[in-house]
């Protein structure tokens, strides 16, 4: 067997302090990118064509079908947790019932 040297890691730099930050923001270009905002599309309310808006209105459509669909779901387990509590009444006043007629029947 061959045994390893340890290896010493350096010892963390400590975070810049905040005057630090705030000479390194103020010393930049305004044209940093970082610092520049992305610009956005035109918004306009009317149709917009290409395949970008056929995208985005398939995905639309994807996603109020999903929140349709999940919609029904939950009215679909509410109605079935209704039944299954109407079964379970039906099932205990049935064994009451046959429980009354063996008792009579002895």
């Amino acid at each position: 067997m061959s045994s390893k040297a340890k290896r010493v890691l350096p010892t963390r730099p400590e975070p810049p302090s905040l005057e630090q930050i705030l000479a390194d923001v103020r010393g930049t270009h305004p044209a940093d990118p970082v610092f520049l905002l992305p610009a956005e599309p035109p918004r306009d309310h009317g149709p917009s064509p290409g395949p970008a808006a056929e995208e985005r209105e398939r995905l639309y459509g994807q996603s109020r079908s999903y929140v349709e669909m999940n919609q029904r779901l939950q009215e679909s387990r509410e109605r079935l947790r209704e039944r299954r509590e109407e079964l379970r009444r039906a099932g205990a006043a049935l064994e009451r019932g046959i429980a009354d007629m063996r008792q009579k029947a002895c």
